[in-house]
């Protein structure tokens, strides 16, 4: 599929603005097309030292130019069993509790409003120190509420989201953030605001050619639960084909539970949505007419959860939907 006409006039209105399956997922990391982005020096020279201290927590989206050898957060399948088994036990409790005619119910009539706190995380106060200005978060603000709304041609979700504050940091340490490392630790333990169902963002430059990661959700409040994003991964931000605020659509969909689109690949139940076709790999860029596996459908090259580019994708599906609105009532409400 291509670019489609009105996703196209949807970026230029967000840029302008200012103002779920029954199971629990988990996303593995995965690289996208090199040579389109360039890492700062500071962020290169931040890899060496990261030290990941949960690999099975984490959600990542990796920018163009990665040289990550590996994906950092892949699961193995006894990590993910372990995990869908978790959720499947803890929908059926709630069922039991309230009955599944009235669970059924909450989910088909949900609306919730999740309130977000920023936080800008920069070396000084220009915008190469990672000062970016309160209209691009607003805009993100925006492309959230579109993509979650199913306004840009997907689905609708029961989401929306309401900014509460924007909180600006400098502190050289943190800078860049880097996945997985006690500074990240520190940073989001002195910075983490609200309940389960705060999301707290977390902007600036990053390391490893990462454009952000996420924690999925759990059954108490973990001090590491929130998204990371590359601040210019923002609408009007430098990060080129990264740059229309799909990175933040991407994290927080996994924040929600959801799964990459080519989780488990072309075997078994994938993403674990059933109206996502199989796909056997990341896709990269924005092709036409790829289909990887032999299962029917052609690969979700527009999905919100693969790695293509901002341009490219537009959908969350109504198989999704489900699976976060299962997962916010089980975790986060």
């Amino acid at each position: 599929m291509g670019l489609r006409p009105d996703l196209l006039n949807r970026r230029i209105a967000g840029i302008a603005s200012t103002s779920l399956a029954m199971v629990l997922g988990v996303a593995t990391v995965g690289v996208l097309p090199a040579a389109t982005i360039t890492a700062s020096p500071a962020a290169a020279a931040a890899h060496a030292d990261e030290v990941c201290e949960d690999p099975t927590g984490t959600a990542a989206r990796v920018r163009g130019d990665a040289v990550v050898k590996h994906d950092p957060n892949e699961l193995t399948m006894t990590q993910l069993h372990q995990r869908e088994a978790e959720f499947a036990d803890l929908l059926q409790e709630r069922a039991k509790r309230v009955g599944q005619r009235t669970l059924s119910a909450q989910v088909a009539a949900a609306s919730v409003t999740i309130p977000v706190v920023v936080h800008v995380i920069r070396r000084d106060t220009t915008r190469a120190g990672g000062n970016i200005p309160d209209s691009m978060i607003h805009s993100q603000i925006s492309v959230l509420n579109q993509s979650f709304s199913g306004a840009t041609g997907g689905a609708a979700t029961a989401f929306a989201f309401q900014l509460q504050s924007i909180n600006r940091v400098t502190n050289t340490s943190w800078y860049p953030i880097r996945q997985g490392s006690s500074a990240e630790r520190q940073m989001k333990t002195q910075l983490r605001q609200g309940t389960k169902g705060t999301l707290n963002i977390y902007l600036g430059e990053l390391s490893s050619g990462l454009l952000g990661w996420a924690t999925f959700p759990q059954t108490t409040l973990n001090v590491m639960d929130g998204v990371v994003a590359l601040s210019e991964s923002l609408p009007g931000g430098t990060a080129t084909n990264y740059n229309q605020g799909d990175t933040g659509t991407h994290e927080v969909g996994h924040w929600l539970n959801l799964y990459h689109t080519f989780q488990g690949g072309c075997s078994g139940s994938g993403d674990q949505v059933a109206d996502t076709p199989a796909e056997a790999s990341p896709a990269y860029q924005c092709p036409t007419g790829r289909d990887t596996c032999s299962s029917p459908g052609l690969d979700p090259i527009t999905n919100f959860m693969d790695y293509t580019y901002d341009s490219c994708m537009y959908q969350f599906t109504p198989g999704q939907a489900t699976r976060m609105i299962n997962a916010w009532n089980t975790y986060r409400a």
